[in-house]
């Protein structure tokens, strides 16, 4: 059966080149934190998550460092008595990379993002951006929703797809705390 191009894209990326990837890796480690690309690594993913290729519209490679959610153990001072090292895993590096970038750029709203490669020390994402003065977005009625006040901020906010994942807000249960907020389930939830 014949499949189109975003098909064979997808599947290309279920076993991607490790040649041709550790070259990219080792160009992008050299290169910025932040890097705004011209056209979308995945297309097949960009698109999938929301990306158009019209005026408004940014995508950025951001760099991980992988590692940094265990707590260091105490060597001198005060101590417990126990020496707890504990693990802080309730947000993902998916939702950090679209922070960052919400904070570097703060006149583009993060729309969503996606994972591109990881090595030893990095995590690479590519950040899907949108600019909401922009006429083109203003006048598109698929994504002009963005432009409205109260859509300001969503990574810090928790509210990209990352965001409500690592909340816990993906499935519905009448004895879930998540909701509306772990926060205002006194910190029963998570």
């Amino acid at each position: 059966m014949a499949h189109g191009l975003y098909h064979y894209l997808r599947e290309a990326w279920k076993k991607p080149d490790t040649k041709t990837l550790r070259e990219r890796m080792t160009e992008w480690r050299a290169g910025n934190v932040f890097t705004k690309v011209e056209k979308p690594l995945r297309l097949d993913r960009a698109r999938g998550l929301g990306y158009k290729d019209k005026k408004g519209f940014v995508v950025i490679r951001v760099r991980i460092r992988r590692g940094g959610h265990k707590r260091p153990r105490p060597n001198k001072g005060r101590r417990s008595k126990r020496l707890h090292t504990n693990k802080n895993l309730k947000m993902s590096y998916k939702w950090i990379a679209e922070q960052r970038v919400s904070k570097k750029f703060t006149n583009l709203e993060v729309l969503n993002s996606y994972n591109i490669g990881k090595d030893g020390m990095h995590y690479f994402f590519e950040v899907i951006c949108v600019d909401p003065t922009k006429p083109e977005i203003k006048n598109d009625k698929t994504i002009n929703w963005i432009s409205k006040k109260e859509n300001k901020n969503r990574p810090e906010r928790g509210l990209t797809s990352a965001g409500k994942k690592s909340r816990g807000l993906r499935n519905k249960s009448p004895t879930s705390k998540v909701r509306p907020s772990v926060r205002a389930g006194k910190g029963r939830g998570k």
